[in-house]
């Protein structure tokens, strides 16, 4: 890790520590002895500031002193906080135009409706959380039969269980969001096929589920309610024969040759410290980048933590109406937090704070980083289908396992995850690369990191980074296993996400 301080900005009025200084210390670059000790990814006044005067990080504002800070000081919970920020959104104002890029291939699975899987799992998914335990036990009795064990191109079997699709009403906003993402799972490119299980008295019915349209192209969908089947035993045993004649459809899938335009990547971010917008961020949205050069489709979401650097999207909003439904979403969470007791800018996490993010204005603009420089080309809801190639943006929670199901629902067929603390999970069906912001994490969690991009700090460039992450997706997308799958992850991350009153 190298030492000593880094300014992002030439206009920033404070840099980051690049490892544990103490006080008194003198630091190169930096004219001023320390105040008191700072660690590493927390940030330093370059200058005097006074109360009430912006913090400028990234060239931004990222929040109000809140006492006098004088040069050397740690900036940080003690004397830095929300101010009242105004935002420009000039919608379309700086929308580039990125230049196309040679197309390369991965090796995919084929699907009849033109899209293109990473992965070929049949899933059993659950209408409400009453079928959760049956789907599991057909999960685990389809893993030990020995006829599905000797099938080709099968990756496995997933159940999709959750806590929901009861205790709700059956025609407000809550409803459509699980129904679109139920909807959404069952199409997703990475299963070959599909069972959906239900209790059978449930709000969310499956012949609703079913009744609204063809939930997959290739019609290797099957369904059952564990109370007209019979039983636990019962919808086991049915469960399991139907999941033998759905891989003999799947199993003739192969993997064979498609283009990079055919990848949707979910782009995500968890336990963010103060490196997540210097190197892991700003190198995935390199990679953003060339993928979206090369025709692919990206996904940024997880609203409450774009909160404040939304205008930095609005400006490369390709249509005035995709840039409005961007400030839409951003209008209506307002509302929702204030509904419910809440507010925007009270996100960081403990974790966030003790690796030196202080304000949502702060976090929210090492987020978008992720999203590189091209064009938004697209505004979606929640679990809603993306049917615009390209950036993309999708409304989501903050919270990443629900915000993850979300993207995974609108078509996603891999995340990308760049975390600074160390965050650990997977989700199934779609593999999840996970890069480490920092070099000391990098070492301590080396079995669950598959990229380190802390090397960024020791002159590693940005274009470089996201070169390896282009390489790394392409390789996982072709099959090699991340980390989290060789883990075992995916098994409890689906979480929908609940809107409206639990009854």
């Amino acid at each position: 890790m190298a030492e000593g301080i880094i300014r992002l900005h030439a206009g920033d009025n404070v840099v980051i520590a690049l490892s544990d200084l103490r006080a008194g210390s003198m630091v190169p670059g930096l004219d001023a002895a320390l105040a008191g000790p700072v660690p590493r990814g927390h940030k330093i006044a370059t200058q005097a500031i006074a109360k009430g005067a912006q913090v400028i990080r990234y060239g931004q504002i990222i929040g109000q002193a809140t006492d006098d800070i004088a040069p050397g000081a740690h900036v940080h919970t003690h004397n830095l906080g929300m101010g009242p920020h105004s935002s420009d959104y000039a919608i379309g104002s700086d929308c580039p135009a990125l230049p196309a890029l040679p197309p390369r291939t991965f090796m995919g699975y084929h699907r009849p409706d033109g899209t293109v899987g990473t992965r070929n799992y049949l899933g059993i998914l659950t209408s409400v959380n009453c079928s959760g335990s049956v789907a599991r036990f057909i999960a685990e009795a389809a893993e030990k039969d020995p006829t599905l064990a000797g099938m080709p191109n099968i990756d496995g079997f997933v159940p999709i269980v959750h806590n929901t699709g009861c205790g709700m009403s059956g025609v407000n906003e809550g409803y459509d969001t699980l129904m679109r993402t139920l909807k959404g799972y069952a199409r997703n490119p990475n299963f070959g096929g599909i069972l959906l299980v239900g209790l059978g008295c449930e709000v969310m019915q499956v012949p609703d589920l079913v009744g609204q349209g063809r939930l997959r192209p290739d019609g290797n969908f099957r369904y059952m309610t564990i109370q007209q089947t019979g039983g636990t035993r019962a919808t086991i045993e049915a469960g399991l024969r139907v999941l033998r004649e759905m891989a003999e459809v799947a199993s003739r899938v192969a993997r064979a040759p498609a283009p990079v335009s055919k990848l949707m990547i979910g782009l995500q971010c968890g336990g963010s410290d103060g490196y997540s917008g210097i190197t892991a961020n700003p190198a995935l949205g390199h990679a953003s980048d060339l993928l979206v050069q090369m025709g692919g489709t990206t996904i940024l979401s997880e609203t409450p933590e774009i909160y404040g650097a939304e205008h930095l999207l609005t400006r490369r909003a390709v249509s005035p109406e995709v840039g409005e439904k961007l400030i839409a979403r951003i209008r209506w969470w307002e509302d929702y937090t204030a509904r419910n007791g809440g507010e925007m800018d009270n996100n960081p996490s403990p974790g966030n704070k003790k690796g030196g993010l202080t304000t949502i204005l702060e976090k929210s603009l090492g987020a978008v980083a992720k999203g590189g420089t091209a064009p938004l080309s697209g505004v979606y809801k929640f679990a809603e289908a993306i049917t615009e190639p390209g950036f993309v943006y999708m409304d989501s929670p903050g919270y990443d396992p629900c915000s993850v199901t979300g993207q995974i629902a609108s078509g996603a067929t891999m995340i990308v995850f760049t975390t600074g603390r160390g965050s650990v999970s997977g989700y199934k069906p779609s593999p999840c690369i996970k890069l480490a912001t920092n070099s000391e994490m990098y070492a301590r969690m080396a079995e669950d990191m598959d990229i380190n991009c802390g090397d960024i700090l020791d002159g590693v460039s940005i274009e470089a980074k996201g070169a390896e992450i282009l390489e790394k997706i392409i390789a996982v997308a072709s099959g090699q296993k991340t980390f989290s799958e060789e883990l075992g992850f995916g098994g409890a991350e689906f979480v929908p996400w609940q809107i409206g009153a639990v009854m």
